[in-house]
């Protein structure tokens, strides 16, 4: 299913003409949303995976139909529903009578870019069908692992005004999530100029494919090869996990992995601002997409209606920022 590339040689390679590309063709639909497709786009060139929790008809399916559509790779939709089975997402065994042998029949998952619609209204055990494969990128059914392709990226939605029929995604399901986003309203010049659009059709019709599926993997094998970050930052995503852990507002802070990901979500910021290294702005603007929604508050902090998002704020203006000399970097 997946075709193999030779990523070893990036020293011509330039990744931003490639970045700028994707961001102008998905702004073809999604309009007046720059800064959630640069950081939708961040979760996937850091080969990770975002949460997008916003109310119906925002855009956010549209969202992942376009990056899909722009970047020539396969893309697959579930809508889950209470009696969604795992089977249903990962694939299962079917038995062939003629010679009687099992076939492994893949699942929607075995995808490029794999849209989770409405996941907090699967029950529990479908959710958690998702956690090996967006950690370890296979599959594994009846003692045998299959592997997903290199390019792979979940976006997942989820509705917060809706309660009734919904099963809130457990601690370490939100582990998983690089980023969680909101799309927001646009404002009334932006949607005056999507109503404009749609009077011709829906404009995803006429979006083409204008970067490769190599060209993907090639920006992601850059940020992994080429982007730098020096011990100043990392010292700096250290305090910040640090000063989260010992908030009073929490009972639980970031974990290792939280620190991880922010590393990572960094430097592929940095080469989305066509950068080859990180500077303290970059962690600073992505700390709280990546770490409010694994922090778990306190009862009095709920009580006092403190949000993780303010936490993470607080700690973030009160933690020094380093200063990274340009040999440093």
């Amino acid at each position: 299913m997946e075709d193999e590339y030779d990523l070893s040689d990036l020293s011509e390679f330039k990744p931003a003409p490639l970045i700028e590309k994707i961001i102008a063709n998905i702004e073809k639909v999604i309009v007046g949303k720059t800064e959630v497709i640069r950081q939708v786009l961040t979760g996937a060139l850091a080969n990770s995976h975002v949460l997008l929790e916003d109310v119906p008809g925002t855009g956010k399916t549209m969202l992942a139909r376009a990056l899909a559509a722009t970047i020539d790779c396969t893309f697959k939709r579930v809508q889950f529903t209470p009696d969604l089975l795992p089977m249903d997402i990962t694939g299962t065994m079917i038995y062939n009578p003629a010679d009687s042998s099992f076939s492994f029949k893949r699942g929607p998952v075995f995808t490029n870019i794999f849209l989770a619609d409405e996941i907090n209204r699967a029950t529990p055990r479908t959710q958690s069908s998702l956690l090996e494969v967006m950690e370890e990128r296979q599959i594994s059914i009846d003692g045998a692992a299959f592997n997903i392709p290199k390019v792979f990226f979940v976006l997942a939605t989820q509705n917060p005004v809706e309660q009734h029929g919904t099963y809130p995604l457990p601690e370490a399901q939100l582990d998983r999530f690089l980023l969680k986003l909101s799309m927001g309203y646009p404002d009334r010049s932006h949607e005056r100029e999507m109503l404009t659009a749609r009077k011709g059709g829906n404009p995803l019709a006429a979006l083409r494919p204008i970067v490769s599926r190599k060209e993907f993997r090639l920006i992601q094998q850059y940020i992994a090869d080429k982007v730098t970050i020096s011990p100043e930052i990392l010292d700096y995503i250290l305090s910040l996990a640090d000063g989260l852990r010992q908030h009073r507002d929490l009972v639980l802070g970031p974990s290792p992995r939280a620190s991880i990901a922010l590393m990572g979500a960094a430097r592929a910021w940095a080469c989305l601002n066509a950068r080859n290294y990180v500077i303290p702005d970059d962690v600073k603007i992505l700390a709280e997409p990546v770490f409010a929604h694994r922090l778990i508050l306190q009862p009095h902090a709920m009580v006092k209606r403190v949000s993780a998002k303010d936490v993470v704020g607080e700690v973030s203006r009160t933690v020094p920022v380093p200063v990274v000399r340009d040999n440093q970097r």
